[in-house]
Protein backbone atom coordinates (compact mmCIF):
# COMPACT_ATOMS: atom_id res chain seq x y z
CA UNK A 1 0.00 0.00 0.00
CA UNK A 2 1.13 3.11 -1.04
CA UNK A 3 2.52 5.69 1.78
CA UNK A 4 0.93 8.82 -0.29
CA UNK A 5 -2.18 7.55 -0.77
CA UNK A 6 -5.80 7.69 1.62
CA UNK A 7 -7.85 4.46 1.97
CA UNK A 8 -11.38 5.35 2.21
CA UNK A 9 -13.90 2.80 3.63
CA UNK A 10 -17.59 3.58 2.54
CA UNK A 11 -19.15 1.86 5.66
CA UNK A 12 -22.81 1.52 3.52
CA UNK A 13 -21.49 -0.69 1.28
CA UNK A 14 -18.52 -2.02 2.27
CA UNK A 15 -16.30 -0.71 -0.36
CA UNK A 16 -12.53 0.78 0.08
CA UNK A 17 -10.70 2.46 -2.25
CA UNK A 18 -7.30 4.75 -2.41
CA UNK A 19 -6.92 8.14 -3.76
CA UNK A 20 -3.88 9.89 -4.63
CA UNK A 21 -2.28 12.32 -2.02
CA UNK A 22 -0.78 15.15 -4.17
CA UNK A 23 0.66 18.39 -2.64
CA UNK A 24 -1.01 17.09 0.81
CA UNK A 25 -4.20 17.12 -1.27
CA UNK A 26 -6.56 14.57 -2.96
CA UNK A 27 -8.64 15.54 -5.63
CA UNK A 28 -12.65 15.43 -5.49
CA UNK A 29 -13.30 14.19 -8.79
CA UNK A 30 -11.68 11.03 -7.27
CA UNK A 31 -13.48 10.70 -4.67
CA UNK A 32 -16.68 11.28 -6.46
CA UNK A 33 -15.74 8.73 -9.48
CA UNK A 34 -14.37 5.74 -6.76
CA UNK A 35 -17.30 6.09 -4.87
CA UNK A 36 -19.67 5.79 -7.60
CA UNK A 37 -21.98 2.71 -8.20
CA UNK A 38 -24.95 2.17 -10.18
CA UNK A 39 -27.45 3.33 -7.48
CA UNK A 40 -25.50 6.18 -6.25
CA UNK A 41 -24.22 9.44 -8.18
CA UNK A 42 -20.75 9.20 -5.90
CA UNK A 43 -19.85 10.99 -3.07
CA UNK A 44 -19.60 14.85 -2.92
CA UNK A 45 -17.62 17.45 -0.30
CA UNK A 46 -19.48 19.88 1.66
CA UNK A 47 -17.31 22.50 2.64
CA UNK A 48 -19.06 25.87 3.16
CA UNK A 49 -17.63 29.04 2.96
CA UNK A 50 -14.73 26.39 0.89
CA UNK A 51 -12.33 27.34 3.80
CA UNK A 52 -11.01 23.68 3.69
CA UNK A 53 -11.13 22.74 -0.49
CA UNK A 54 -8.03 24.08 -2.53
CA UNK A 55 -9.43 25.38 -5.68
CA UNK A 56 -6.24 25.71 -7.48
CA UNK A 57 -2.72 24.80 -7.70
CA UNK A 58 -0.65 28.38 -6.84
CA UNK A 59 2.80 29.43 -6.92
CA UNK A 60 2.54 33.19 -6.00
CA UNK A 61 1.71 33.32 -2.49
CA UNK A 62 1.91 31.05 0.77
CA UNK A 63 0.54 31.74 4.27
CA UNK A 64 1.93 29.71 6.94
CA UNK A 65 -0.81 29.86 9.74
CA UNK A 66 1.40 28.78 13.30
CA UNK A 67 4.76 30.62 12.36
CA UNK A 68 2.70 33.48 10.81
CA UNK A 69 5.12 33.68 7.51
CA UNK A 70 3.49 35.22 4.44
CA UNK A 71 6.19 34.85 1.24
CA UNK A 72 5.13 36.32 -2.32
CA UNK A 73 7.16 33.27 -5.04
CA UNK A 74 9.39 32.17 -2.04
CA UNK A 75 10.12 35.68 -0.60
CA UNK A 76 9.23 36.97 3.07
CA UNK A 77 7.06 39.85 3.12
CA UNK A 78 9.54 40.70 5.66
CA UNK A 79 12.59 41.38 2.91
CA UNK A 80 10.01 42.83 0.19
CA UNK A 81 8.97 45.59 2.46
CA UNK A 82 12.62 46.29 3.09
CA UNK A 83 14.37 45.95 0.00
CA UNK A 84 11.74 46.69 -2.70
CA UNK A 85 8.98 49.44 -3.57
CA UNK A 86 5.32 48.12 -4.69
CA UNK A 87 6.17 48.67 -8.50
CA UNK A 88 8.83 46.12 -8.11
CA UNK A 89 6.69 43.01 -5.47
CA UNK A 90 3.81 44.08 -8.34
CA UNK A 91 6.65 42.83 -11.17
CA UNK A 92 7.45 39.31 -8.64
CA UNK A 93 3.92 38.86 -8.30
CA UNK A 94 2.81 38.71 -12.16
CA UNK A 95 6.25 37.89 -14.00
CA UNK A 96 7.41 35.45 -11.31
CA UNK A 97 10.63 36.61 -10.45
CA UNK A 98 12.66 39.75 -9.07
CA UNK A 99 13.47 42.30 -11.81
CA UNK A 100 16.71 43.14 -12.86
CA UNK A 101 17.46 46.62 -12.87
CA UNK A 102 16.85 47.27 -16.54
CA UNK A 103 14.06 44.99 -16.19
CA UNK A 104 12.34 47.19 -13.64
CA UNK A 105 13.66 50.29 -15.19
CA UNK A 106 11.40 49.29 -18.20
CA UNK A 107 8.13 48.37 -16.27
CA UNK A 108 8.29 51.38 -14.67
CA UNK A 109 8.18 53.15 -18.11
CA UNK A 110 5.35 50.99 -19.63
CA UNK A 111 3.42 51.99 -16.30
CA UNK A 112 4.29 55.69 -16.73
CA UNK A 113 3.42 56.04 -20.00
CA UNK A 114 -0.07 54.49 -19.14
CA UNK A 115 -1.26 56.86 -16.33
CA UNK A 116 -3.64 58.85 -18.48
CA UNK A 117 -7.45 57.55 -18.56
CA UNK A 118 -9.29 58.92 -21.23
CA UNK A 119 -11.65 62.16 -21.07
CA UNK A 120 -15.09 60.22 -21.11
CA UNK A 121 -13.95 58.02 -17.63
CA UNK A 122 -13.34 61.56 -16.27
CA UNK A 123 -16.77 62.26 -17.44
CA UNK A 124 -17.92 58.98 -16.20
CA UNK A 125 -16.50 59.64 -12.54
CA UNK A 126 -18.13 62.80 -12.48
CA UNK A 127 -22.01 61.18 -13.39
CA UNK A 128 -21.80 59.61 -9.77
CA UNK A 129 -23.27 61.49 -7.11
CA UNK A 130 -21.28 63.83 -4.80
CA UNK A 131 -21.90 61.16 -2.04
CA UNK A 132 -21.08 58.15 -3.69
CA UNK A 133 -18.62 56.01 -2.04
CA UNK A 134 -15.44 56.13 -3.38
CA UNK A 135 -15.29 52.38 -3.71
CA UNK A 136 -18.43 52.02 -5.87
CA UNK A 137 -16.79 54.54 -8.55
CA UNK A 138 -13.80 52.91 -8.59
CA UNK A 139 -15.51 49.39 -9.41
CA UNK A 140 -17.60 51.23 -12.08
CA UNK A 141 -14.99 53.25 -13.34
CA UNK A 142 -12.57 49.47 -13.60
CA UNK A 143 -15.04 47.51 -15.21
CA UNK A 144 -16.05 50.13 -17.68
CA UNK A 145 -12.09 50.56 -19.12
CA UNK A 146 -12.88 47.52 -20.99
CA UNK A 147 -15.21 49.33 -23.02
CA UNK A 148 -12.52 51.83 -24.47
CA UNK A 149 -9.80 48.78 -25.52
CA UNK A 150 -11.77 46.57 -27.99
CA UNK A 151 -8.71 43.87 -27.55
CA UNK A 152 -9.60 43.37 -23.81
CA UNK A 153 -11.33 40.66 -24.45
CA UNK A 154 -8.42 38.63 -26.23
CA UNK A 155 -7.02 37.03 -23.12
CA UNK A 156 -5.42 34.02 -24.92
CA UNK A 157 -3.40 36.17 -26.36
CA UNK A 158 0.85 36.92 -24.21
CA UNK A 159 1.26 40.32 -26.15
CA UNK A 160 -3.12 41.43 -25.41
CA UNK A 161 -2.57 40.75 -21.61
CA UNK A 162 0.24 42.50 -21.30
CA UNK A 163 -1.18 45.32 -22.07
CA UNK A 164 -3.86 45.47 -20.24
CA UNK A 165 -2.16 44.17 -16.99
CA UNK A 166 0.07 47.14 -17.67
CA UNK A 167 -2.72 49.67 -18.47
CA UNK A 168 -4.64 47.88 -15.31
CA UNK A 169 -1.71 48.81 -13.23
CA UNK A 170 -0.99 52.40 -14.65
CA UNK A 171 -4.46 53.36 -14.49
CA UNK A 172 -5.61 52.66 -10.99
CA UNK A 173 -3.77 54.77 -8.75
CA UNK A 174 -5.42 57.69 -11.81
CA UNK A 175 -9.03 55.77 -10.63
CA UNK A 176 -8.42 55.96 -7.33
CA UNK A 177 -7.53 59.90 -7.13
CA UNK A 178 -10.25 60.94 -9.31
CA UNK A 179 -12.47 59.12 -6.84
CA UNK A 180 -11.37 60.84 -4.04
CA UNK A 181 -11.17 64.30 -5.64
CA UNK A 182 -14.89 64.09 -7.44
CA UNK A 183 -16.09 63.48 -3.24
CA UNK A 184 -14.26 66.13 -2.15
CA UNK A 185 -15.34 68.52 -5.31
CA UNK A 186 -12.18 69.16 -5.99
CA UNK A 187 -10.75 69.69 -9.78
CA UNK A 188 -8.97 66.45 -11.10
CA UNK A 189 -5.21 66.58 -10.90
CA UNK A 190 -3.28 65.11 -14.09
CA UNK A 191 -0.26 62.23 -13.56
CA UNK A 192 2.87 63.46 -13.12
CA UNK A 193 6.51 62.31 -15.40
CA UNK A 194 8.25 63.17 -12.60
CA UNK A 195 6.75 61.29 -9.43
CA UNK A 196 7.15 57.45 -8.38
CA UNK A 197 4.20 55.66 -8.27
CA UNK A 198 3.07 56.37 -4.60
CA UNK A 199 4.23 59.88 -4.86
CA UNK A 200 2.08 60.39 -7.77
CA UNK A 201 -0.86 59.14 -6.40
CA UNK A 202 -0.74 61.31 -3.28
CA UNK A 203 -0.11 64.42 -5.65
CA UNK A 204 -3.24 63.56 -7.92
CA UNK A 205 -5.31 63.04 -4.47
CA UNK A 206 -4.10 66.43 -2.35
CA UNK A 207 -2.38 68.62 -4.95
CA UNK A 208 -4.09 72.02 -4.94
CA UNK A 209 -2.37 75.05 -6.16
CA UNK A 210 1.32 74.81 -6.06
CA UNK A 211 3.10 74.24 -9.47
CA UNK A 212 5.07 71.17 -8.36
CA UNK A 213 3.80 68.55 -5.59
CA UNK A 214 6.58 68.13 -3.08
CA UNK A 215 6.50 64.66 -1.88
CA UNK A 216 6.86 64.12 1.63
CA UNK A 217 9.62 61.49 1.63
CA UNK A 218 8.02 59.47 5.22
CA UNK A 219 4.61 59.57 3.98
CA UNK A 220 5.50 58.14 0.01
CA UNK A 221 7.70 55.15 1.85
CA UNK A 222 4.85 54.46 4.35
CA UNK A 223 2.26 54.58 1.49
CA UNK A 224 4.29 52.27 -0.61
CA UNK A 225 4.99 49.64 2.65
CA UNK A 226 0.97 50.12 3.50
CA UNK A 227 0.56 49.08 -1.02
CA UNK A 228 3.39 46.15 -0.20
CA UNK A 229 1.89 44.37 3.01
CA UNK A 230 -1.56 44.49 1.23
CA UNK A 231 -0.39 43.57 -2.43
CA UNK A 232 -1.24 39.95 -2.34
CA UNK A 233 -2.86 37.31 0.25
CA UNK A 234 -2.87 33.91 -1.48
CA UNK A 235 -6.89 32.41 -2.17
CA UNK A 236 -8.87 35.59 -0.15
CA UNK A 237 -12.40 36.19 -0.76
CA UNK A 238 -11.44 38.84 -3.26
CA UNK A 239 -8.90 36.77 -4.97
CA UNK A 240 -11.71 33.62 -5.39
CA UNK A 241 -14.28 36.48 -6.58
CA UNK A 242 -11.09 37.15 -9.22
CA UNK A 243 -10.86 33.90 -10.11
CA UNK A 244 -14.12 32.65 -10.31
CA UNK A 245 -15.36 35.39 -12.04
CA UNK A 246 -12.54 35.33 -14.82
CA UNK A 247 -13.11 31.79 -14.74
CA UNK A 248 -15.74 32.33 -17.72
CA UNK A 249 -13.01 34.09 -19.71
CA UNK A 250 -14.00 37.45 -19.18
CA UNK A 251 -11.73 39.87 -19.56
CA UNK A 252 -8.92 41.55 -16.75
CA UNK A 253 -11.02 44.43 -15.63
CA UNK A 254 -14.31 42.61 -14.87
CA UNK A 255 -12.31 40.15 -13.10
CA UNK A 256 -10.60 42.71 -11.01
CA UNK A 257 -13.96 45.10 -10.85
CA UNK A 258 -15.20 42.05 -8.85
CA UNK A 259 -12.35 41.75 -6.65
CA UNK A 260 -12.72 45.39 -5.88
CA UNK A 261 -16.96 44.66 -5.39
CA UNK A 262 -15.88 41.53 -2.51
CA UNK A 263 -13.36 44.16 -0.61
CA UNK A 264 -16.60 46.67 -0.47
CA UNK A 265 -18.19 44.64 2.09
CA UNK A 266 -17.21 45.39 6.19
CA UNK A 267 -16.16 41.67 6.56
CA UNK A 268 -12.72 42.78 4.78
CA UNK A 269 -12.11 46.08 2.98
CA UNK A 270 -13.45 48.21 5.90
CA UNK A 271 -11.69 46.18 8.47
CA UNK A 272 -8.83 48.84 9.03
CA UNK A 273 -11.60 51.91 9.46
CA UNK A 274 -13.84 49.86 11.78
CA UNK A 275 -10.05 48.87 13.59
CA UNK A 276 -9.81 52.78 13.85
CA UNK A 277 -13.41 53.56 15.46
CA UNK A 278 -13.03 51.28 17.93
CA UNK A 279 -10.15 52.92 18.62
CA UNK A 280 -11.48 56.05 18.87
CA UNK A 281 -14.23 54.53 20.88
CA UNK A 282 -11.77 53.49 23.67
CA UNK A 283 -10.54 56.58 23.82
CA UNK A 284 -8.22 56.81 26.42
CA UNK A 285 -5.85 53.99 27.61
CA UNK A 286 -7.39 53.37 31.17
CA UNK A 287 -10.78 52.05 28.79
CA UNK A 288 -8.72 49.51 27.70
CA UNK A 289 -8.33 46.29 29.84
CA UNK A 290 -12.80 47.50 30.49
CA UNK A 291 -13.15 47.00 26.58
CA UNK A 292 -11.34 43.38 26.61
CA UNK A 293 -13.86 42.25 29.08
CA UNK A 294 -16.71 42.92 26.89
CA UNK A 295 -15.03 41.62 24.53
CA UNK A 296 -14.94 38.44 26.93
CA UNK A 297 -18.37 38.25 27.56
CA UNK A 298 -19.41 38.68 23.97
CA UNK A 299 -20.66 42.58 24.35
CA UNK A 300 -17.96 43.66 21.56
CA UNK A 301 -16.04 43.03 19.11
CA UNK A 302 -12.24 42.78 19.09
CA UNK A 303 -11.26 44.57 15.63
CA UNK A 304 -7.57 44.12 14.40
CA UNK A 305 -7.15 40.70 16.13
CA UNK A 306 -7.53 37.14 15.27
CA UNK A 307 -7.22 36.29 11.76
CA UNK A 308 -8.97 33.25 9.13
CA UNK A 309 -5.75 31.69 8.45
CA UNK A 310 -2.68 32.90 11.01
CA UNK A 311 -2.89 30.90 14.50
CA UNK A 312 0.19 33.45 15.09
CA UNK A 313 0.70 37.11 15.17
CA UNK A 314 0.02 38.51 11.45
CA UNK A 315 3.33 39.53 10.42
CA UNK A 316 2.05 42.52 8.45
CA UNK A 317 1.55 43.86 11.78
CA UNK A 318 4.67 43.74 13.04
CA UNK A 319 5.73 45.66 9.80
CA UNK A 320 3.29 48.44 10.03
CA UNK A 321 4.31 49.43 13.50
CA UNK A 322 7.58 49.70 12.84
CA UNK A 323 6.58 52.17 10.16
CA UNK A 324 3.98 54.25 12.29
CA UNK A 325 7.39 54.79 14.65
CA UNK A 326 9.34 56.34 11.24
CA UNK A 327 6.25 58.16 10.58
CA UNK A 328 5.65 59.83 13.90
CA UNK A 329 10.17 60.32 14.37
CA UNK A 330 9.64 64.30 14.35
CA UNK A 331 5.98 64.22 15.53
CA UNK A 332 3.62 63.82 18.05
CA UNK A 333 2.22 60.24 17.90
CA UNK A 334 -1.47 59.59 17.80
CA UNK A 335 -3.23 58.81 20.80
CA UNK A 336 -4.73 55.77 18.96
CA UNK A 337 -1.45 54.27 18.84
CA UNK A 338 -0.58 54.12 22.30
CA UNK A 339 -4.23 52.28 22.76
CA UNK A 340 -3.42 49.79 20.20
CA UNK A 341 -0.33 49.01 21.79
CA UNK A 342 -2.06 48.25 24.74
CA UNK A 343 -4.53 46.13 23.40
CA UNK A 344 -1.96 44.26 22.49
CA UNK A 345 0.08 44.13 25.31
CA UNK A 346 -2.86 43.27 27.12
CA UNK A 347 -4.45 40.38 24.89
CA UNK A 348 -1.20 38.64 24.69
CA UNK A 349 -0.94 38.65 28.28
CA UNK A 350 -4.15 37.04 29.15
CA UNK A 351 -5.08 33.56 28.11
CA UNK A 352 -8.76 34.07 26.60
CA UNK A 353 -7.33 35.06 23.70
CA UNK A 354 -3.82 33.39 23.74
CA UNK A 355 -5.66 30.22 24.35
CA UNK A 356 -7.68 31.11 20.95
CA UNK A 357 -4.95 31.89 18.61
CA UNK A 358 -6.29 35.73 19.11
CA UNK A 359 -3.01 37.88 17.83
CA UNK A 360 -3.12 41.46 16.21
CA UNK A 361 -3.68 41.15 12.83
CA UNK A 362 -2.73 43.64 9.62
CA UNK A 363 -5.78 46.28 10.50
CA UNK A 364 -4.78 46.88 13.83
CA UNK A 365 -2.19 49.27 12.36
CA UNK A 366 -2.95 49.82 9.05
CA UNK A 367 -5.55 52.33 9.36
CA UNK A 368 -3.55 54.40 11.79
CA UNK A 369 -1.00 54.19 9.13
CA UNK A 370 -3.02 55.47 6.53
CA UNK A 371 -4.17 58.07 9.06
CA UNK A 372 -1.22 59.31 9.97
CA UNK A 373 0.00 59.68 5.67
CA UNK A 374 -3.67 61.51 5.80
CA UNK A 375 -5.24 59.07 3.63
CA UNK A 376 -9.05 59.84 4.92
CA UNK A 377 -11.18 56.83 6.32
CA UNK A 378 -13.82 56.31 3.56
CA UNK A 379 -10.71 56.14 0.87
CA UNK A 380 -9.23 52.75 3.01
CA UNK A 381 -10.81 50.65 0.79
CA UNK A 382 -9.85 52.48 -2.15
CA UNK A 383 -6.23 51.94 -1.39
CA UNK A 384 -6.70 48.47 -0.21
CA UNK A 385 -8.20 47.42 -3.62
CA UNK A 386 -5.10 49.39 -5.37
CA UNK A 387 -2.63 47.30 -3.41
CA UNK A 388 -4.19 44.26 -4.00
CA UNK A 389 -4.91 44.71 -8.11
CA UNK A 390 -1.06 43.31 -8.38
CA UNK A 391 -2.06 40.17 -6.71
CA UNK A 392 -5.33 40.01 -8.23
CA UNK A 393 -3.92 40.34 -11.89
CA UNK A 394 -1.02 37.62 -10.84
CA UNK A 395 -4.07 35.26 -9.74
CA UNK A 396 -6.27 35.62 -12.95
CA UNK A 397 -2.76 35.49 -15.19
CA UNK A 398 -2.16 32.35 -13.13
CA UNK A 399 -5.72 30.84 -13.66
CA UNK A 400 -5.78 31.84 -17.55
CA UNK A 401 -2.39 30.04 -18.08
CA UNK A 402 -3.37 26.95 -15.88
CA UNK A 403 -4.62 23.96 -18.76
CA UNK A 404 -6.88 22.24 -15.25
CA UNK A 405 -8.74 25.55 -14.89
CA UNK A 406 -11.84 25.84 -15.45
CA UNK A 407 -15.45 27.68 -15.15
CA UNK A 408 -15.89 27.91 -11.81
CA UNK A 409 -19.35 26.10 -11.00
CA UNK A 410 -19.73 24.42 -6.97
CA UNK A 411 -21.91 21.28 -6.50
CA UNK A 412 -24.62 22.32 -3.71
CA UNK A 413 -26.36 19.63 -1.21
CA UNK A 414 -30.53 20.17 -1.78
CA UNK A 415 -32.59 19.85 0.52
CA UNK A 416 -35.92 21.52 -0.65
CA UNK A 417 -39.12 20.03 -1.46
CA UNK A 418 -39.18 16.50 -3.97
CA UNK A 419 -40.75 16.84 -6.99
CA UNK A 420 -44.50 18.37 -6.51
CA UNK A 421 -47.74 18.37 -8.86
CA UNK A 422 -48.07 21.82 -10.12
CA UNK A 423 -51.27 23.68 -8.98
CA UNK A 424 -53.31 26.35 -10.93
CA UNK A 425 -53.54 29.69 -9.47
CA UNK A 426 -57.10 29.96 -9.04
CA UNK A 427 -57.06 26.68 -7.32
CA UNK A 428 -54.65 27.62 -4.40
CA UNK A 429 -56.11 27.73 -1.37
Amino acid sequence: MSRSTLTVTDNRTGQSFELPIEHGAVRAEQLTERSASDESPGLIVYDPGFVNTASCISSITSVEARPGVLAHRGYLIEDLVEHCTFVEVAYLLIRGELPTEAELDAWKQEISVRKFVHENVKSFIQGFRYDAHPMAMLAASVGALASFYPDAGQIDDQASRDFQILRLLAKLPTLAAYAYRHGTGQPFVYPSDELSYTGNLLSMMFRMSELQYQVEPRRERALDVLLIVHADHEQSAAATAVRAVGSNHVDPYAAVAAGVYALSGPMRGAADSRTLAMLRRIGKLENVSAHLERVKRGDELLMGFGHWVYRAPDPRANILRRQLDELYADRPASPLLAIADELARQAAEDDYFVSRAIYPNVDLYSGLTYEAVGIPDAMFGVMFALARSAGWIAQWLEMVLDPEQTTVRPRQLYVGAEQRKFVPLADRR
